[in-house]
């Protein structure tokens, strides 16, 4: 769907309608200028992605990380006309520790944000997301907050991170047990979910738990209610205490990614040794983010440029 930009007369059009949603100044002279720019970001991406599909599991996390960056890249355009207007923002933005040689597992490995680079860029530009340097993640924390890997997880480790939402005439229904593993009343549920999205929530206690929203549910800016594309419904994170509990899924995508490329390219003996051994756990919860990755990053990106950015209107 993201060929559907191909067309400079009609990714013009576009940009002048994000300029003109975001009271830029001269929208029709930075729509011209960016046209082209925003173009070649998503064909740039899509040959990233097409032979990351085809390559061998040792470099796709090379391949489908530099396809994201076009991808955000792209989105930045959108929202910030002169992008990339300093060399700060050129860089990754995120740092990973220095590995240990024995027993290194992949799952609790962290990252750490650092203060400048694209990601605190597209964190603020795209999401409103400040004061994110200094903050540290684990690989685990971010990858039980992506619905698609619920199932590896309840399959590997026996816990569930997601509670499937089933949508009936326009209300979203949760099973009322969602209570106890929350530990909170109805009404307090309510008000802890209202506190974690930026709109209202009619919530009922029936047979099960119906929700109302007063907007339409987004796949990047309602977290933490999920898209899972696998069986195209809507989930809610069960991880309430997570550091990642509100993180666009976005920024989840690239820290994981960046991570993974980083190991592609720099820890050629551990990444080899775990491609062939499948000593552990690490293997299928990697190879199994990839699959989906190459998916749903686009997807995202896609919702975000057509749906996220126009949706107050």
């Amino acid at each position: 769907m993201l060929k559907l930009f191909f067309s400079a007369s009609y990714s013009q059009s576009y940009l002048n309608k994000c300029y003109q949603k975001e009271s830029i100044a001269e929208k029709d002279v930075k729509s011209f200028e960016n046209c082209y720019p925003f173009l070649y970001y998503l064909e740039h991406s899509k040959t990233y992605y097409d032979q990351a599909a085809i390559a061998p599991f040792s470099i796709q996390p090379i391949l489908a990380f530099y396809g994201f960056i076009q991808l955000i890249k792209a989105c930045l355009l959108t929202v910030d006309p002169v992008y990339p207007e300093s060399t700060s923002v050129l860089a990754h933005g995120v740092t990973t520790r220095k590995r240990k040689k024995q027993q290194y597992e992949f799952l609790s490995d962290e990252i750490k944000i650092q203060k400048h680079g694209l990601l605190t860029h597209f964190a603020e530009k795209m999401f409103h997301m400040k004061h994110l340097d200094g903050e540290k993640f684990s690989m685990r924390d971010l990858l039980k907050e992506l619905p698609e890997m619920n199932q590896s997880f309840e399959f590997l480790t026996i816990n569930k991170n997601f509670q499937k939402m089933d949508y009936i005439m326009g209300e979203y229904h949760l099973p009322i047990s969602v209570l106890n593993q929350f530990h909170m009343t109805s009404n307090r549920f309510n008000d802890f979910l209202k506190s974690k999205i930026p709109f209202d929530i009619d919530l009922k206690e029936g047979q099960t738990l119906s929700l109302l929203f007063d907007k339409k549910l987004s796949c990047n800016t309602n977290a933490p209610f999920r898209k899972d594309i696998k069986n195209d419904s809507f989930m809610l994170s069960l991880n309430k205490d997570s550091p990642c509990y509100v993180m666009p899924e976005l920024i989840i995508h690239y820290l994981i990614l960046y991570n993974l490329s980083m190991i592609a390219r720099y820890e050629t003996e551990w990444w080899s040794e775990l491609l062939k051994s499948m000593a552990n756990n690490d293997y299928p919860f990697i190879m199994q983010f990839l699959t989906i990755t190459l998916e749903k990053g686009p997807y995202l990106i896609l919702k975000w440029l057509t749906e996220d950015k126009f949706l107050t209107e």
